[in-house]
């Protein structure tokens, strides 16, 4: 049997430790500390007049484009260019066997000597008849017969005369010259081909100016359409300024001119053809290349500018993140206009000198306080 004292003294420490166990009725948990504010990165709201930029593709064509075609038949015998290279206007291309084409000039200058001849008798018949039919030592009848023997000759010298150019001519366009001054393209007859004016031998473009052709949308006609149909607008050339941006994303240095403006509107399309002309004094543009062609058409004035990644596009409308003057962010929506550069033009939703959120926007909330730098 145990002591009494130690049985009181087991009892009191389990009363402590079950005191020391249970909560305080009277203390309150504590709260939580918040959650550190979110860092984004903000932008200001910019405004300034901003040039309105359009962009469109164009496909680039000499001025001029001539096919070369051969005026007589022959065998080709010579190619007389270099292929790829710039030619002046009037500079040989091709040689055709001159042969037969020598040989008709000379038969039609035979013809045109036995002519002469004929129309000298005819013109001394008559002079020899006059005096005599007035003295009525010859019947007018033989005068008569005379002067129209004179000029059926006279005749028959000027058709001899017009075959005999002919036959020059065949033989001059023997040798194929190039009608305009650009670059020469790769020959399509070969040596030895029988050729004849339906066959194209070759094409030779000018390419300074060179010629870049785009369409404009409907819309856009409409916008611009009381400039575009002004007095002379083609050929006093005073349509917009055009940068041609090339396939490798460098500007091409020279600066363009819309100058033509089609008459119709596509129906399958929807877009308007303009064409355009740019220097290219180095010839370094050619006829089919693919090329961005922009222009600045106006100017807004005051705009409100934005980074483009500020905007976000949420079921078909547009939202920004902006920081409150109490650090809190809020969800705006706003209306969009023309984009420049990086930039983005807000039309309605913002004002000048608020910050938007550039950064971290898809983890803000409507009042969530952030830390903006």
């Amino acid at each position: 049997m145990r002591h009494p004292s130690f049985v009181a003294s087991r009892l009191m420490l389990s009363l402590a430790v079950a005191t020391a166990v249970l909560p305080c009725g009277g203390c309150k948990p504590k709260d939580p500390p918040p959650p550190p504010a979110l860092e984004v990165v903000v932008a200001p709201v910019v405004q300034k007049d901003v040039p309105i930029v359009s962009e469109w593709v164009g496909t680039l064509d000499g001025s001029v484009n001539a096919d070369i075609r051969p005026k007589v038949e022959g065998y080709l015998l010579r190619e007389l260019y270099k292929e790829g290279q710039f030619v002046k206007s009037g500079d040989p291309l091709f040689q055709i066997d001159a042969r037969q084409f020598q040989a008709a000039l000379e038969q039609a200058q035979g013809a045109l000597g036995q002519a002469e001849a004929q129309l000298s008798k005819a013109a001394k018949d008559v002079e020899r008849f006059r005096p005599l039919a007035a003295e009525r030592a010859v019947s007018q009848q033989e005068l008569d017969n005379a002067v129209s023997a004179e000029r059926n000759a006279q005749a028959a010298r000027a058709s001899a005369q017009a075959a005999v150019d002919q036959a020059a001519l065949s033989l001059a366009w023997s040798k194929i010259s190039s009608p305009i001054a650009g670059i020469v393209g790769i020959a399509k007859s070969q040596v030895g081909d029988l050729v004849n004016p339906q066959t194209v031998m070759t094409t030779v473009s000018t390419v300074d100016p060179i010629r870049v052709t785009y369409g404009i949308s409907e819309r856009e006609y409409m916008r611009f359409a009381e400039q575009i149909n002004r007095s002379n607008y083609a050929t006093t050339r005073r349509g917009p300024l055009l940068d041609l941006i090339l396939d490798d994303g460098t500007v091409f240095p020279e600066k363009g001119q819309a100058v033509l403006v089609d008459r119709e509107v596509d129906p399958k399309t929807g877009t308007m053809t303009i064409r355009g002309f740019f220097p290219n004094p180095r010839n370094i543009l050619r006829p089919g290349q693919y090329a961005k062609v922009r222009a600045v058409l106006s100017v807004k004035s005051g705009a409100l500018l934005v980074p483009q990644r500020a905007v976000m596009e949420l079921q078909g409308g547009y939202r920004v993140g902006i920081v409150g003057a109490d650090g809190k962010a809020e969800i705006r929506a706003v209306e969009p206009g023309e984009r420049t550069a990086d930039l983005w033009v807000i039309d309605k939703g913002l004002k000048p000198g608020e910050n938007v959120i550039v950064t971290g926007l898809q983890y803000v909330r409507p009042g969530m306080p952030v830390s903006a730098r």
